[in-house]
């Protein structure tokens, strides 16, 4: 087993905490596994650990991109991997923190992504697109790779991702899909996961968390990113807990209408999450109860990682 653990779970389940103390426990280095901290400047809505709640910890996959880049599990997997692998060189340990599943999942395969094709191939795909229409490239696709257009239908941006990997490197993307995932993982870790024995207790959290960062100052937050040039249309800005509040602040919705559909959809984020981590059998759940000293888990996860690189 490597000396690798992955501290996932549903938003507002104390991950972060926890992640800090194993590190600390293990001599270890913490790699964030959350498709919005990686944005700079969006620290509120992000729940990004402070440097207080790091502990002087070191954090790796922070703050390494602006709100309108775009970032893919790809780009996640491929920045992210030397780091974990420079970790534990060194001897330490690297503690895989975050509530992204399909970025921890990819990580720990080791996942191999179709590559992308030279420049010119998306565009003329695109113009394509807008002279050729739709169905066209449905027709090519279909073709070339019939379980990909089933897959894709009438999703213009999987046809020509499908449509790129094949005329890059000869292999449909569903053949490349098919070979890759018989691969073994290329990381051992010990799967640790935090979440709350009822449901409304998480809810409950999530609830007061979102009210948190109303007062913490989420709303000067987001103004300030948006008067530095980023769009309101930009991918970061779309998130649960930023576009809601953008639309109140131009008057679309009131605060209160905000606060509460931010609620909504992390509470129903918290579940599909809990949906996708509870199929990894491996995972070791630490389930706190209401008003549960934070303590009684970490110690439950130090008697985890005692024995995990034996």
């Amino acid at each position: 087993m490597d000396k690798i653990i992955c501290v996932v779970g549903p938003t507002a389940s104390g991950k972060t905490a926890l992640a800090v103390e194993l590190a600390k426990f293990t001599n270890g280095e913490v790699v964030s596994c959350d498709s919005m901290q990686i944005y700079r400047r969006l620290d509120i809505g992000t729940a990004k650990p402070t440097v207080e709640e790091m502990q002087g910890i070191r954090h790796h996959m922070i703050d390494i991109c602006e709100p309108d880049e775009d970032f893919s599990v790809s780009r996640y997997v491929e920045m992210a991997t030397p780091i974990v692998e420079d970790i534990l060189s060194r001897g330490k340990t690297a503690v895989i923190a975050g509530g992204t599943g399909l970025y921890v999942d990819n990580l720990i395969k080791g996942g191999e992504f179709a590559p992308y094709p030279a420049t010119g191939c998306r565009e003329r795909l695109e113009q394509r697109l807008q002279s050729e229409g739709l169905e066209v490239l449905m027709e090519q696709l279909r073709a070339i790779d019939p379980v990909a257009m089933e897959k894709s239908q009438n999703n213009p941006r999987r046809i020509i991702r499908a449509l790129e990997v094949f005329q890059e490197t000869g292999e449909t993307i569903t053949a490349h899909n098919q070979r890759t995932a018989a691969l073994p993982p290329k990381f051992d870790p010990l799967w640790i996961g935090t979440d709350y024995l009822s449901r409304q207790d998480l809810y409950d959290r999530i609830d007061l968390r979102v009210r948190l960062m109303v007062k913490d100052g989420l709303l000067d937050e987001i103004r300030e990113v948006l008067n530095s040039g980023i769009p309101e249309t930009a991918t970061a800005m779309q998130a649960i807990g930023y576009k809601e509040f953008i639309d109140a602040m131009a008057g679309r919705a009131t605060i209160d209408e905000a606060i509460a559909k931010v609620q909504q959809s992390s509470r129903r984020y918290a579940k599909r999450q809990q949906t996708w981590f509870r199929r990894n059998e491996r995972i070791h759940w630490l389930l706190r109860a209401k008003g549960q000293p934070a303590e009684e888990i970490f110690s439950q996860a130090r008697a985890l990682a005692a024995n995990f690189d034996k």
